[in-house]
C-alpha cells in the first residue's frame, strides 16, 4: 500500500514538472514573440500623409501613430498637402512613394483622384492603410475611421433632442468628399425617416472656410428666418456657423451641431453659440493604421498579403468611434 501511494505522488510530482515546464515554455515563446516579433528593423520608416496639414484635427491622430511607433520601436514621419488640393496631395505621395517607405497611411482628400496613385505604392510593394477618409476603389487594405453614415443619424437624433423633433434645419458640408457625402446623407435620411416634423430646407457647400460657413448660416437665415437649426460636418465651418448664431439678435436660438473637439469648438460650445459637436476616435485612427500597416510589412497576417485568394489580410473597414459633445460633458474633451 505503502508502495501504492508512493508510487502516485512521483507520478504526480512529474505531471505537475511537466505542467510548469509546458506554462513557461509558453510564457517565454510568447516573450520572444512579442520582443522580436513586433520590434522594427533600424531604419523602418512609416509615413502619415493627410491634406491642410497643418489643422488641429489631426494631432490626435498623430499622436496615435507616434505612440504606436514608439511601442513598435520604428520612425515615423508625417507629410501632407498644406491646402485643400488633391494635386498636392498625388505630388506629395509620388514624392514619399520613390522613398519605398515600408508603409504609408493616408487621408484621402478625394476617393476618385488618388486612386491611381494609391495603387502604384501598392504595386510597388508598399502597405497603404486609409484612414478618417477613404478611396474605396483603391487597392488600400483597410479604411480605419468614423462610421460616417452612422455619425450623421446621431447628429440628426441629438438635433431633433434639442428641437423637441420639429423645425426647419439647414446642413453645411463639403460635397466633394466622401466622409462629408456620407455624413449629409445620414443626417438627411434620419431626418426623413425618423422625425416628421422636421425639414432640411438647405445643403450647402463651405469649402471647408469659416468665413465661408458664417456667411452661407446668415444668407440661409435671410432666406428662412425661422430656421432652427444647422448642422456643419467638419470643424471650420462648425466655427463660423457657430459665429453666426452668437451674433442672431432673435428670441429663438439658432441650434448648430458641429464635428470634431478643437479648441474653438469646446470654447463655443461652453459660450453656448455651438450646442454640441461630434467627436471621432481619432486617436485610434493613427495607432491602428501604423499597427496594421507594421503587420503588413512584417508578413504577421493571416493570410499574407501575398497569399492568393479573395480573404484581405486585414479587416476591410474599421470604424474608430464616435461620441457626442454636449455643455454637460465638453470639460472632458479639452486635452489634458
Amino acid at each position: 500500500m505503502k508502495k501504492t501511494a508512493l508510487l502516485y505522488v512521483v507520478l504526480i510530482a512529474a505531471f505537475l514538472a511537466y505542467v510548469v515546464q509546458h506554462v513557461y515554455t509558453n510564457s517565454e515563446s510568447e516573450r520572444s514573440f512579442r520582443s522580436e516579433e513586433l520590434r522594427g528593423e533600424l531604419g523602418e520608416n512609416y509615413v502619415m500623409v493627410t491634406f491642410l496639414s497643418g489643422i488641429e484635427y489631426w494631432k490626435s491622430c498623430l499622436k496615435g501613430f507616434e505612440d504606436a511607433a514608439e511601442a513598435l520601436n520604428v520612425s515615423i514621419e508625417y507629410r501632407g498637402a498644406t491646402q485643400y488640393d488633391a494635386r498636392e496631395q498625388i505630388t506629395v505621395l509620388e514624392q514619399i512613394i520613390a522613398k519605398k517607405p515600408a508603409g504609408i497611411a493616408i487621408s484621402a482628400l478625394d476617393p476618385t483622384s488618388l486612386t491611381g496613385v494609391i495603387d502604384k505604392a501598392v504595386d510597388a510593394g508598399i502597405p497603404v492603410v486609409l484612414f478618417d477618409s477613404g478611396a474605396p476603389g483603391s487597392k488600400a487594405y483597410s479604411f480605419l475611421g468614423t462610421d460616417n453614415y452612422a455619425a450623421g443619424e446621431a447628429a440628426a437624433d441629438r438635433m431633433a433632442d434639442l428641437l423637441g423633433g420639429k423645425g426647419k434645419v439647414a446642413v453645411v458640408t463639403l460635397p466633394s468628399q466622401q466622409n462629408h457625402d456620407e455624413r449629409t446623407q445620414g443626417f438627411r435620411e434620419a431626418v426623413a425617416q425618423s422625425y416628421p416634423g422636421m425639414r432640411v430646407v438647405a445643403v450647402e457647400d463651405d469649402k471647408g472656410d469659416a468665413m465661408v460657413a458664417k456667411d452661407l448660416t446668415e444668407k440661409l437665415l435671410d432666406k428662412y428666418p425661422d430656421l432652427a437649426g444647422v448642422f456643419v460636418t467638419e470643424a471650420a465651418g462648425g466655427k463660423g456657423a457657430g459665429e453666426a448664431a452668437g451674433e442672431l439678435e432673435r428670441e429663438e436660438k439658432l441650434r448648430v451641431i458641429a464635428f470634431d473637439t478643437d479648441k474653438d469648438t469646446l470654447d463655443m460650445i461652453r459660450e453656448g453659440s455651438i450646442s454640441a459637436t461630434i467627436a471621432q476616435g481619432t486617436w485610434n485612427m493613427g495607432y491602428w493604421s501604423l499597427q496594421y500597416l507594421f503587420h503588413l510589412h512584417h508578413d504577421l497576417t493571416i493570410p499574407s498579403p501575398a497569399a492568393s485568394g479573395d480573404v484581405s489580410p486585414l479587416p476591410v473597414g474599421v470604424d474608430t468611434g464616435i461620441s457626442v459633445v454636449t455643455p454637460e460633458n465638453v470639460d472632458d474633451y479639452y486635452a489634458k
